[in-house]
């Protein structure tokens, strides 16, 4: 495996006169590997696009997706897939015309699932007596895939049945939305082997950019706080992580990747006195 990046970082500080003062930070990763050598098969010119050599290590292999079967003529009239499968199922893409979907039709997806690009900045900022923080990070040039295992609905494990997210409920193919491109395809209450492949159709960009934290703090320093409240000092802040996030990934948190019936993260709240005695 070959590897090649780069990383940044930088600190500033200036006082910019007895009341006034201000720290900035920020990083900046690059990571890129790629596969040199790979035990596989050595593929002939016209499959060669099946070899690993050349490709992040981390990349996912998937199936094109082209739509949701229309009707059964559609079905009839492509390429075999996987296990019983009818309108509203995913239909792939015959890489090799062969006139069926295997693994012979893999192809290499979106961008590794580590994140090639980590970033992150921030600042403090005083002035007198207050004092406030932030810090932003995010990560770009990075793909994940939605498990639809682990969303769909209304199948049984054990004494569970398995949830319906919103936006299944709202966008997913019925023989009232009969729409070749709706999010989620036809419902069943059992796994569908010929759509939780991993393809297209599920592949999404994990790029997000999130404030991590605030916080905005009060600290006074005259002689009155230990004249009056007998102690050497004190601090009142006010704090918040996860504040927001910006992704294009909209259906849930981007940070939870596939799993969309997972714990999201939270977004927190303080507020604290801190004592000095």
């Amino acid at each position: 495996m070959k590897s090649h990046g780069f990383e940044l970082a930088a600190d500033y500080n200036k006082y910019f006169n007895k009341d006034f003062w201000a720290t900035i930070r920020g990083t900046f990763t690059f990571a890129k590997n790629k596969a040199t050598v790979y035990e596989e098969p050595n593929y002939p010119k016209d499959t060669y696009y099946r070899s690993r050599i050349g490709y992040p290590w981390n990349t996912m292999w998937g199936l094109l997706a082209e739509r949701l079967f229309i009707d059964e003529d559609d079905v009839l009239n492509s390429p075999k897939q996987f296990g019983d499968y009818m309108a509203g199922d995913i239909k792939y893409r015959d890489i090799n015309n062969d006139g069926v979907i295997n693994d012979n039709d893999l192809v290499p997806m979106g961008y590794p699932t580590e994140p090639e690009v980590n970033y992150g900045f921030g600042f403090t900022v005083g002035y007198k007596d207050f004092d406030i923080s932030a810090f932003f990070s995010g990560i770009a040039r990075t793909s994940f895939m939605i498990n639809p295992a682990n969303i769909t609905p209304f199948i049984t494990n054990g004494n569970k049945v398995s949830g319906l997210l919103d936006v299944v409920a709202k966008d997913h193919w019925s023989e009232e939305n009969r729409n070749p491109y709706a999010f989620f395809p036809r419902l069943s209450t059992s796994q569908i082997s010929n759509n939780n492949r991993n393809s297209t159709w599920w592949l999404r960009n994990g790029s997000f950019f999130k404030l991590s934290s605030l916080e905005i703090g009060y600290e006074p320093k005259g002689k009155w706080v230990k004249q009056k409240l007998l102690i050497e000092g004190f601090r009142l802040y006010a704090s918040g992580s996860n504040l927001f996030k910006i992704s294009k990934f909209k259906m849930w948190d981007a940070e939870m990747k596939g799993e969309g019936m997972g714990y999201p993260l939270q977004r927190v709240f303080n507020l604290g006195l801190q004592l000095s005695f």
